[in-house]
């Protein structure tokens, strides 16, 4: 399948009925009373979203996301879908547009009409083994060898030069595009950068108020939230069993990450895809491969971006510093992980002004 066919989203009637008998014979966790999210996801939680995925008219869902121009294509012999979106007038500056988990293509659908508005044609793939890029059918589908079919993919589509965002995996990936083609992309724009400690303490004195917080931010999450890293990273398959089987812990598992300060029909959105193309277990692998692959230690020479959150981590700037050509550190107060959903116009906006100096404006 070296062509590119176009592709809509048809979900058979069987499989959503299948998703609403098992949804409703979800056999419940107990749990101690009173005890809130203090031992992770809690079942008033998953109940919550069970009962509105029960109430989603996914058909109406498949009508919004089929009102963009989808496709698949095979790259490195894996089945890659991808949106393709091009600039309302003229000739637009090619992103591609990279999610990470438990995330999907649906993390940046906010972004089309401002961006594309702005002179810019996207293509959003799905990660191979996530949602419509369908599950991994070998093993090594690691950050390098996906920013490999990311090139192969923007070359396809006739783009010399290109920029790519990314945002949690995607943002591991986009750096990892930048590596492979540097002389095709001409920057990156992520909301994280993955640099930590050597261990050296002396690299952690004089840390200014943003980099403090940063670092705050990160060992809070490995102490209280780090258990899905490892367990993906070690043991996915262990774990993908129950994820293929069980809608409401598909909820819960991916639920940890997708959390109650977004909204409902964004988290069930993103789930879903992971639940009707059966992928929950192999977007998981994704960890293992990525921990199994050798570490890219070559300096990233492409002009990097950061624009994060200050409620979430988004790196320490003097360890990316050592890691990749800053150019930009900008962080904003708006308390998510996933800012091109929760503040797509402000994204957008920062998107079209660090892209502009690249583009030639």
């Amino acid at each position: 399948m070296a062509t590119i066919q176009p592709f809509r989203i048809e979900v058979a009637q069987a499989d959503i009925d299948d998703l609403h008998n098992r949804l409703r014979r979800s056999r419940w966790a107990d749990q101690i009373p009173g005890s809130g999210e203090e031992y992770g996801v809690s079942v008033d939680r998953v109940r919550a979203l069970a009962e509105q995925w029960l109430q989603l008219d996914w058909r109406k869902t498949e009508e919004q996301l089929n009102a963009h121009p989808h496709f698949v294509t095979e790259i490195d012999g894996q089945r890659i879908h991808f949106l393709h979106v091009r600039a309302q007038q003229g000739t637009g500056f090619p992103l591609v547009l990279t999610h990470g988990w438990p995330g999907t293509f649906i993390e940046f659908l906010r972004l089309i009409e401002p961006l594309t508005a702005a002179g810019f044609d996207l293509v959003i793939p799905s990660v191979p083994g996530y949602g419509f890029s369908g599950p991994t059918t070998e093993t090594g589908w690691n950050d390098q060898r996906i920013a490999r079919a990311w090139a192969e993919l923007m070359s396809r589509l006739g783009y010399e030069r290109y920029g790519a965002v990314g945002n949690d995996g995607g943002s591991s990936i986009s750096v990892e595009l930048g590596r492979i083609a540097p002389d095709r992309v001409v920057g990156l724009h992520v909301a994280q950068v993955y640099s930590f400690p050597s261990g050296d303490p002396t690299e952690l004195a004089d840390l200014d108020a943003d980099e403090q917080r940063s670092l705050e931010t990160l060992n809070w999450f490995v102490a209280n939230k780090m258990g899905f890293n490892v367990l993906q990273s070690q043991q996915p398959q262990t774990l993908a069993h129950a994820l293929a089987d069980s809608p409401s812990g598909l909820l819960g598992w991916n639920g940890q990450l997708l959390g109650p300060d977004l909204d409902d029909e964004f988290v069930i959105a993103n789930i879903a895809v992971h639940w009707f193309t059966g992928t929950a277990g192999s977007a998981i692998r994704h960890y293992f491969e990525k921990d199994k692959a050798p570490a890219s230690t070559a300096p990233s020479t492409v002009p990097l971006a950061l624009c994060g959150s200050t409620g979430d981590f988004h790196g320490i700037r003097r360890f990316a510093e050592r890691d990749h050509h800053i150019v930009s550190w900008r962080t904003h107060d708006v308390h998510t992980h996933y800012l091109h959903h929760v503040a797509a116009d402000l994204m957008a906006a920062e998107i079209t002004a660090f892209f502009g100096e690249y583009r030639g404006e």
